[in-house]
């Protein structure tokens, strides 16, 4: 085969029309072999002919897109940590697409075994035959955003409206029916979980499972293949790029979910498929005197060590790249908190934010932290750079503390419905810093936080050991299903709560996707493994009155700037009205002060939203005003009488939304200081009228 010399970068296997190029990080490797297969599966080696530094480089004009290959590498033992071993195949880290299976066996534990036989191949591919046509990037402004979390399988798998071979790919999530659903919602971004080619483990395979999920990734270039017809790692390139096409079009962001933390090969029993082969000691942060094990920040075996400059930069050339070939408009990254330990401590002046912060590509999509991690020290709610959003636990937990009644000051309560500024409020940073949300991926659907206080995780195969235990569920009297009217009333009504609660608060709101029509997942909080109509979403048993009510007060929230602010309330008098821009109410219509606030009853308060009061501007620079909003919530498990405000606020008030009914509310018109009755356990939103 004629090679050349070939060039250090872009990393892995790039094709530009008259050679293909291949660059790949070895570290002190002393020979890295590029392994050719043919269709028989017969393997040609050929020895990469130069190095720059650490990457190892040559250029193949024979080497033609659609060509499978891996690398072979071999080096010198040192004082501990190495992993070479020229018998196994590795999974070229940058490769654009990666097909087959891992079929774990004896050869995991067996140095001496060639790997090939049960090893995946990577995939040469030429980027420049896809045609984008017209694409754009809606850009949607932070505080216009509204997230759907989705897994690409299990949003499609059972929706009657695919077509039957477009069901579980990609192809699926942008047919029109998934687009006109989330339309219908106000959805403006689907944040999908992980897309980059994962794997099994070991474990999970000899109890006859799968990792569903995919927070398991060994490619960070090429997207899962599962996803695609004839689970093709060449075609799910396309079909990914087709997906993000379409949902474009219809004004929708792609947002991924992705797992640099820790890659599939796990702790030192693992098996040796990609990173551990091509250099142990720098791709992972290292443990013990002999280097032998592994520090994990992670709880899944390993974890990535970012503070390697070579490391850094795959992580970065992965990130770019699917902006820039695959048109992502942003990121949620899964437990961030390890990404950014530059010793064994979180450190928010990291080498990973710094590079993120100066690129100019990474620096103007949108970048979500998962702020936590498994270590001590790794609950950083609040604490990430202001370039970044978070997923706002603090946010999730009370909320649920307070419609399940458990004790808690009100106080707590206020700071989540308007953006978290005791969490965020510094540094320049706003409300679109916090990405609220009462239920995810990791946990019980809506449904079954109102169903469930215990969580059936057995089908898991660890005995229900796995899965959080803290789930601040209540399932409003009795556990699991039941026939009992009163309390399915009850279930309804609480769920219009949380998500009413959602859709009302200020920064950015993320549904779960299935909560809008109260799908189940029969109380597994934690379907990692569950490839099946337990995870699948059930739109043959949707809740339309649910899901018309989902889409009632997401119009509602577009229709009002003043519950999308793009700075925090200051609670003082702000705009024409001379009146604050927020203020706070008890029952009796009087404002609350510092005692009210540590009461734990009654549970009930309201918000006064004053929207001429919006001190931001728009696009334009134009002056934004809304309608004035009163937001009454009861947590109280008996209805009382709420007064309205009479001192200087609105003359009269039209009732817009009460959750203790599903139905559409009637006009009804209430006078300043009249008292009304407000079921319990509800919200009820008001609309200035005069």
């Amino acid at each position: 085969m004629i090679v050349w010399p070939g060039r250090p970068t872009p990393l892995g296997a790039s094709w530009d029309g008259r050679a293909t190029n291949v660059a790949v990080f070895a570290g002190d490797a002393s020979t890295v072999e590029l392994c050719l297969f043919d269709t028989a599966g017969n393997e040609q080696r050929v020895e990469l002919p130069d190095r720059s530094g650490q990457v190892w480089h040559g250029e193949f004009p024979e080497l033609l897109p659609g060509a499978h290959y891996g690398f072979r590498v071999d080096g010198h033992r040192r004082d501990g940590g190495d992993r070479w071993n020229p018998t196994k195949l590795l999974i070229d880290p940058a490769a654009r697409a990666i097909v087959g299976e891992v079929s774990h066996g004896e050869w995991l534990s067996d140095e001496s075994t060639d790997s090939a036989p049960y090893m995946p191949r990577s995939v040469v591919v030429d980027l420049g035959e896809f045609d984008w046509e017209d694409d754009r990037r809606p850009d949607v402004p932070w505080h216009e955003t509204v997230i759907y979390e989705a897994h690409v399988k299990g949003l499609t798998m059972m929706h009657p409206g695919v077509p039957h071979e477009h069901r579980g790919t990609y192809l699926g999530v942008s047919s029109p029916a998934v687009i006109d659903h989330l339309r219908s919602l106000g959805v403006t971004a689907i944040e999908l979980l992980p897309v980059h080619r994962f794997v099994s483990e070991p474990r999970l395979d000899e109890l006859g499972l799968t990792n569903y999920w995919g927070y398991n990734s060994i490619g960070y270039f090429a997207p899962h293949h599962a996803y695609a017809p004839d689970r093709d790692g060449l075609v799910a390139v396309d079909d990914f790029r087709a997906m993000v096409r379409q949902l474009h079009r219809a004004g929708i962001e792609v947002i991924l979910d992705v797992v640099y933390n820790h890659t599939a090969e796990g702790g030192p029993a693992g098996p040796t498929l990609a990173f551990r082969g091509v250099d142990n000691t720098a791709y992972y942060r290292l443990d013990g005197d002999d280097r032998e094990g592994y520090v994990d920040f992670t709880g899944c075996g390993n974890t990535l060590d970012l503070r390697h400059p070579n490391v850094l930069q795959l992580v970065t050339d992965s990130l770019r790249y699917w902006v820039t070939e695959m048109h992502v408009d942003g990121f949620r990254f899964d437990l961030a908190t390890a990404l950014a330990r530059s010793s064994d401590d979180y450190d928010r002046f990291s080498s990973f934010f710094s590079v993120i912060e100066q690129d100019p590509i990474l620096s103007g999509v949108k970048l979500i932290a998962e702020p936590w991690d498994v270590a001590p020290g790794g609950y950083q709610v609040g604490n990430f750079p202001p370039l970044w959003s978070e997923w706002n636990g603090r946010y999730r937990d009370t909320v649920r503390d307070f419609w399940r009644g458990a004790p808690g000051s009100l106080g707590d309560l206020a700071e989540r419905l308007c953006g978290s500024s005791d969490l965020y409020d510094r540094e320049g940073r706003q409300p679109r810093a916090t990405v609220n949300f009462v239920t995810a991926h990791d946990g019980f659907t809506l449904a079954d936080l109102t169903t469930y206080e215990h969580k059936r995780n057995e089908a898991n195969g660890e005995d229900n050991r796995d899965g959080t235990d803290d789930n601040r569920s209540w399932n409003c009297g009795v556990e699991g299903p039941t026939d009992d009217a009163a309390i399915n009333r009850l279930r309804d009504r609480q769920r219009r709560n949380l998500i009413a609660t959602l859709l009302l608060s200020q920064g950015v709101p993320m549904l779960l996707a299935g909560d809008e029509m109260a799908n189940t997942q029969q109380g597994s909080n934690n379907g990692y493994a569950q490839d099946n109509e337990i995870s699948w979403l059930d739109w043959a048993a949707m809740d339309e009155s649910l899901l018309e009510f989902t889409r009632r007060i997401s119009s509602f929230r577009r229709a009002h700037p003043v519950l999308r602010r793009r700075r925090f309330f200051e609670g003082r008098p702000s705009g024409p009205s001379g009146r604050d821009d927020i203020a706070w109410f008890g029952p009796s219509g009087t404002s609350m002060d510092a005692e009210h606030w540590q009461l734990e009853s009654p549970r009930a308060f309201g918000c006064m939203l004053n929207g001429a009061a919006i001190s931001e501007s728009g696009p334009e620079g134009e002056r934004i005003i809304d309608d004035s909003l009163f937001i009454i919530l009861s947590g109280e498990s008996d209805a009382q009488e709420f007064t309205l405000p009479s001192d200087g606020w609105e003359s009269s008030w039209s009732v817009a939304l009460d959750t203790a009914s599903s139905e559409r509310e009637p006009m009804r018109l209430h006078r300043a200081g009249e008292a009304i009755t407000i079921e319990g356990r509800s919200i009820v939103v008001l609309v200035a009228a005069g």
